[in-house]
């Protein structure tokens, strides 16, 4: 049972992360893209973050700005607008993850935590 569990953890909180950057792009961009592609952003972006913190992690402050940065040149790979606009991106996804998140917690659905989006 607990494998099924983390299955559908993993499966919420993807579709939770993907939805923040999704509702970023769109807020941001003219190009949002689809669900899916912000689905594999936060894929992709949480799979960097992890590595990145696995090997720096480590280091006080520089070790989570090192795998922010990544997260966010996740973001700016995948989407266009630069830098500046990723940032953005990122900031309104972590709050749109946030609210929902915020909100299946008040109503008991799921614990907090978005995959693919950091610190949510």
């Amino acid at each position: 049972m607990a494998v099924v569990d983390t299955i559908i953890v993993f499966i919420v909180s993807l579709l939770i992360g993907g939805f923040g950057i999704y509702v970023g792009a769109r807020v941001t961009t003219e190009y949002a893209g689809s669900y899916g592609h912000a689905i594999v952003t936060a894929l992709i972006g949480s799979i960097v973050w992890g590595i990145i913190s696995f090997f720096v992690g480590w280091i006080p402050i520089l070790g989570a700005l090192l795998a922010l940065v990544a997260w966010v040149g996740v973001i700016n790979w995948r989407y266009p607008g630069g830098w500046g606009t990723a940032v953005v991106i990122g900031l309104v996804a972590w709050f749109a993850a946030a609210i929902v998140l915020y909100l299946f917690a008040l109503f008991d659905i799921v614990a907090s935590g978005a995959l693919g989006i950091p610190g949510v």
